[in-house]
């Protein structure tokens, strides 16, 4: 046993010995999964999932590898699930193979349906005869797995709860080969500050910015209202909650408090912020980093997609070993990176999920969720909460009453318990009334627009897609000072345009500011002046959060408008934009600052929408993770990260191909724009692309630092980012 070995030497010669790799594999996975009740399950499949490199074949392979001579590749990772699907089978007749089975042959290329994977284990197995009693032998020669009882659960219960397990198991297996091969990374990992030490932080921050704060306006009298809730709610038991905070009520702050308080009363792990938006991630780690340090926050947007094989060339390992796993105390991320993940099959994806256990969960924006995903989406979240010690809570100034709606069944009957009630919620949004909404009779065209807006010294226009924006651009073209601001742009220039803009804000000069919807939610930028385009009902109102933010005393000025010659998304962003429309017809535009409205709006649109139209419950049942990862997205496109031709991008690259770890890969993120899988075959078949690696490009000359990466006018980014 002791001459078996599991990876190639290290820069030090040392070879990394099976038998340690797989007693450490199954202590760390052990240790991971015991937080959700799995422990005993996880250690077993730890020991057998690296099972199959005590071929000799795989033996021989891998002296090749560490001699660089060419060797053909040896599958390793089906031999331990054939071992438990043959002894379980065997001996019990059971469907429990399917937790071990499945988690151990996929922990390299991905969870397979068990149909599938059964037959190709079958062959496998008839074909082998002789490796089978090899690596049966070998197997006797490690501990001998307990008797594991499993929990009694539903059918999409479990397709989570092996999810789970699959994620302890990747991310024991990335560890225990970063201890290996970069044992300075490993190390760095350990040494973390507690939870308590954050909120510690925090409260002392939060002492200095009240005493900070001078005037006694509406705003201030509210946000104050707001934190004072958040801090006293906190210390209630862990479940859902609701955050319903007015556009400007101090609630990317507020949450935080919450959050953290909320972690250190019930003992749990790490905080996590769900954001819709990439810009408003840029702008909530920056504030956050301001008030618990930078080295507290991780701010994780996209990665790269690693090649889904059982490849043991040292590039691909040290990609395996980048890919992120949550392991940090206060995690802000988009909603896509979280809920794509929840439905993942992909070990790169699902290797981060097991460090939701013990969290607290802050969903920022939450009515931006797509409604033909909210069945599954919910029951996800509901299971987390009732399996998992995890608490959610549900921000936004324009909530979707979920538990309430006859066509959500994952919520019926949920207690929801409200941060800031009702009562008190309702009177704030009347204290912050800061604008007066103005409807537009008839269509307008781009350059009507243009020279309506021409007369506005400092004005915003929200539009509903990136090539909007662009179209009025150019309807611009001979007007001054105006700014462009979408997912077109990179995060470091979509941080210096906000820096541009406020400074020409609050010095009184000229700028009229074009942008698609990511500035609508969460970014601190006030404009007395808000043109939208007619869209869904909460946009409009996320919009109008942008005007006026200080609450003045003349109120700002929000024009809602049609153009003529605008696109509309496809799907549930066009189902809202029709709600919006009816329900504006049949209310006065007043009644926008009424919170109920938006309750009255979202059943409205949850009774036309088919909340599961990809019947992805239904595959849940029957545990095929392939189909369930490919119908569950956010975005209906897939997205590549493409890297800019400017600023530092050519350095940062060089230091990320070197080392690929968290570090580098922050360092490239903010010159990252994504782009459309198809859009990227095109660019690169004309030549403006180079790949880098699998699912990660660079551009040629095609950034603009008005309009940023032109070609990419479909936007994957429009809906949710």
């Amino acid at each position: 046993m002791n001459e078996l070995y599991a990876h190639t030497p290290n820069e030090k010669g040392d070879w990394h010995y099976l038998e340690s790799h797989l007693k450490e594999v199954a202590e760390l996975a052990q240790k991971f999964a015991s937080k959700f009740g799995a422990g005993e399950l996880a250690k077993w499949i730890g020991l057998w999932h690296d099972i199959g490199k005590s071929n000799p074949d795989f033996q021989d392979y891998l002296k090749a590898c560490q001699r660089d001579e060419r060797h053909e590749k040896v599958p390793h990772a089906i031999w331990g699930a054939i071992l438990a699907y043959q002894l379980i089978n065997r001996n019990e007749g059971s469907d429990r193979w399917k937790e071990i089975a499945l988690t151990i042959a996929g922990h390299h290329g991905g969870i397979d349906q068990p149909g599938s994977l059964s037959q190709r284990l079958e062959e496998r197995t008839q074909n082998n005869q002789d490796l089978f009693q090899k690596i049966v032998e070998y197997a006797k020669k490690l501990p001998s797995p307990l008797q594991v009882s499993l929990p009694e659960l539903t059918r999409t219960q479990r397709e989570l709860f092996i999810r789970m397990v699959f994620s302890a198991l990747v991310d024991a297996d990335y560890l225990n080969t970063e201890k290996h091969f970069k044992e300075t990374q490993y190390i760095l990992r350990q040494q973390q500050q507690r939870i308590e030490n954050l909120w510690n932080i925090f409260d002392v921050n939060q002492k200095q910015f009240i005493n900070a704060v001078h005037s006694e306006t509406d705003v201030n009298k509210v946000r104050k209202e707001v934190y004072g809730l958040c801090d006293k709610v906190a210390l209630g038991k862990p479940g859902v909650y609701r955050l319903t905070v007015p556009t400007g009520g101090g609630k990317t702050r507020s949450s935080l408090a919450f959050a953290l308080k909320h972690a250190v009363e019930n003992k749990m792990d790490r905080v996590i912020v769900a954001i819709p938006y990439t810009s408003i991630i840029d702008q909530t780690a920056k504030e956050y980093r301001k008030i618990v340090g930078d080295d507290a926050v991780l701010e994780h947007h996209s990665q790269v997609s690693v090649p889904a094989d059982e490849s043991q060339d040292v590039t691909h390992i040290s990609l395996r070993l980048a890919i992120e796993n949550w392991d940090a105390l206060l995690i802000v991320t988009t909603t896509i990176q979280l809920f794509e993940s929840l439905f993942s099959n992909k070990p790169g994806k699902v290797r981060k999920l097991h460090n939701l256990c013990r969290s607290v969960i802050v969903i920022d924006e939450v009515q931006a969720l797509p409604p033909e995903l909210l069945t599954p989406t919910l029951d996800v979240l509901k299971e987390l909460v009732e399996r998992y010690s995890v608490s959610v809570v549900l921000c936004t100034a324009t909530q979707p009453a979920f538990e309430d709606s006859h066509y959500l069944k994952p919520f019926q009957g949920l207690q929801v318990q409200e941060i800031v009630s009702p009562n008190i919620y309702k009177e704030h949004f009347k204290k912050l009334e800061r604008v007066k909404y103005y409807r537009k009779g008839e269509p307008i065209s781009w350059q009507e627009l243009a020279d309506e807006i021409s007369v506005e010294k400092q004005v915003m226009v929200v539009l509903n897609t990136r090539k909007d924006a662009l179209s009025l651009i150019e309807a611009l073209k001979d007007k001054g000072n105006v700014f462009h601001l979408s997912t077109l742009l990179c995060g470091i220039h979509r941080r210096l345009i906000l820096r541009e803009v406020k400074k020409r804000l609050k010095n009184g000069l000229p700028v009229r500011l074009i942008s698609t919807q990511v500035v609508e939610a969460g970014v601190d930028i006030d404009f007395p002046v808000v043109y939208r385009a007619i869209g869904p009902l909460d946009r409009i109102v996320q919009a109008a959060g942008r005007c006026n933010r200080e609450g003045k005393p003349s109120p700002g000025r929000v024009v809602i408008f049609e153009p003529s010659e605008g696109r509309t998304p496809r799907g549930p962003y066009k189902a809202g934009l029709e709600k919006a429309k009816l329900l504006l017809m049949q209310h006065d535009i007043s009644e926008l600052h009424n919170p109920e409205l938006y309750r009255i709006y979202f059943e409205k649109l949850f009774a036309d929408v088919d909340t599961d139209r990809k019947k992805i419950q239904a595959h849940r049942k029957v545990l095929d993770y392939p189909t369930v990862a490919s119908e569950y997205r956010l975005i209906e496109q897939n997205t590549v990260p493409v890297l800019i031709n400017f600023d530092s991008a050519t350095k940062r690259l060089k230091e990320w191909k070197r080392h690929p770890c968290r570090r580098t890969w922050q360092r490239l993120q903010p010159l990252l724009v994504n782009m459309f899988d198809y859009e990227v075959q095109k660019l690169k078949a004309e030549g403006w692309l180079e790949p880098i690696s699998d699912g990660f490009y660079r551009s040629f000359g095609l950034y603009d630092k008005l309009k940023g990466l032109v070609p990419a006018i479909y936007d994957p980014s429009d809906l949710i980012q």
